[in-house]
């Protein structure tokens, strides 16, 4: 089969049929179904240098979609990869993700990586079968925004400080050095000290510290609108958050809520380590937290997935 599939660009003459097969790909378990029909266009307009949007075309059907971004000299993004259900087991999402690889590879990336929600069994198989292994996994927690709420720790800005306490702390070694990416909503990056000190100047990095030093921080990634039960809702997402102690945690996750308010936020939300002390911590502030956790997944391209 795949052998009469063509792997070509995506255009926007291809929203009818990708929509067929992705409007309903989580229909179980979200309301609000795939996203896919909402960002395709998108999608295919904004694709450039570093951005590519790919198909694949049977003549008859689209049988594969998935995007690629590069989101730094040597980090790909993998994303949207749905096949379609006719053509499930005929190898044609693997080829297209190995084209998208191979793409990925001529533009510098040497990783590819993509982040799979951990209830969707399928999206994992399809990951692990086209060549990306467990890289690691994070959960996201809510502060509700609150003008009135004032962190028991000193609260600064200071971005060296930031970057020194996240060089040691348990949660970088967790996450593997993986942070929101500040210009691709639901991307995963390395977090860098340029990167953090940018979150410093546009007044967005909250460090608590105390007589001891830096006990952790956290930095706003960006502001999104989302439609809820019929209403527009502000969100503030903040691309990691990291602490010593528990007291750490709650003066942090009160900096959040302020920080979230300071922007007009009816909703946060925080991207914390998938580890026992980092949930319980949040757990003890009676903060919500996300029901399950979400794995990022990541694929070496030096290697040859052709071979």
């Amino acid at each position: 089969m795949t052998g009469d599939v063509e792997i070509r660009p995506a255009e926007l003459a291809d929203y009818d049929d990708v929509v067929a097969f992705a409007s309903d790909t989580w229909a179980d378990r979200r309301e609000d179904g795939d996203y896919i029909p909402q960002v395709f266009e998108d999608w295919v307009e904004s694709d450039g240098p570093r951005q590519r949007t790919l198909v694949a075309d049977t003549g008859d059907d689209i049988a594969a979609i998935a995007q690629f971004v590069l989101l730094s000299e040597h980090e790909a993004w993998a994303q949207g990869m749905r096949t379609n259900p006719d053509y499930r087991g005929q190898g044609v999402g693997s080829t297209l993700v190995h084209d998208g690889f191979d793409w990925a590879r001529e533009q510098g990336a040497t990783v590819a990586r993509n982040m799979v929600f951990s209830w969707n069994v399928m999206g994992l198989g399809h990951s692990r079968a086209t060549g990306f292994e467990p890289a690691t996994e994070f959960r996201w927690v809510h502060p509700e925004p609150n003008d009135e709420a004032t962190p028991e720790h000193e609260l600064t800005s200071d971005a060296y400080a930031a970057w020194q306490f996240w060089q040691d702390s348990a949660a970088r070694d967790h996450l593997r050095g993986l942070t929101l990416h500040t210009g691709e909503s639901w991307a995963l990056s390395e977090l860098t000290r340029d990167r953090l000190a940018a979150t410093a100047d546009r007044d967005a990095l909250q460090v608590v510290q105390d007589d001891a030093g830096t006990q952790g921080f956290a930095f706003r990634s960006r502001t999104y609108e989302r439609e809820e039960d019929g209403e527009a809702q502000t969100y503030a997402e903040y691309g990691v958050a990291a602490w010593a102690d528990q007291f750490a945690c709650a003066s942090l996750l009160d900096a959040i809520a302020a920080d979230a308010a300071s922007v007009d936020a009816d909703r946060t939300r925080v991207l914390i380590p998938e580890t026992a002390a980092a949930v319980s911590d949040v757990a003890v502030t009676r903060t919500e937290i996300g029901e399950e956790p979400d794995f990022v997944m990541a694929a070496d391209l030096t290697a040859d997935y052709r071979a």
